[in-house]
């Protein structure tokens, strides 16, 4: 009988490197899902969905689903301690943004825990006051004491500066 050469192993696929952001989803997907995350859209676009203000002092804690389930979610913000009043007011904005950037109903409510949140970056400087009308100035005359005055003065210049409540933009 001829003798039959011995089988080789297959050879590994050479020369195709992967790009680095080919593995990062995969390496981020497995983070993601080991403290609550299951989409780390909502981490990576965390600014998006509530805007750069608010993405200053909040970030996403987790995201829980019932046993089984995978819409209708809770998701837990960690807020700073006077932003989390404010965020109940813009809550359905937020939940809306968040299925929009999912793509599906994941979120239905949110949780807000209050604490410290990850080091934010510095404030961005405050505009600068803008003119004042005429007749605030006139009415800003007729104070004597100029420490109150000029305390006024400044607040009608922030005051005119303002455009409303606060907004997600």
């Amino acid at each position: 009988m001829p003798k039959t050469p011995p089988e080789k192993p297959p050879e590994k696929p050479r020369g195709r490197t992967r790009a680095i952001a080919d593995l990062v989803g995969d390496v981020g997907g497995v983070a993601f899902r080991r403290f609550g995350f299951t989409q780390g859209a909502l981490i990576e676009r965390w600014g998006e969905i509530v805007g750069p203000t608010y993405a200053r002092h909040c970030r996403p804690l987790r995201l829980r689903f019932a046993r089984g389930a995978k819409e209708q979610g809770t998701l837990a913000i960690a807020a700073t301690g006077a932003l989390a009043p404010m965020l109940r007011h813009v809550e359905p904005q937020i939940i809306e943004r968040a299925n929009r950037i999912l793509g599906y109903a994941a979120v239905a409510r949110i949780t807000i825990e209050q604490g410290a949140t990850m080091a934010a970056p510095p404030a961005p400087p405050p505009p600068a006051p803008g003119p004042l009308p005429e007749s605030a100035r006139s009415s800003l005359k007729q104070i004597d004491d100029p420490e109150l005055r000029a305390t006024l003065q400044s607040l009608a210049e922030a005051l005119a500066t303002s455009s409303g409540p606060p907004k997600i933009r």
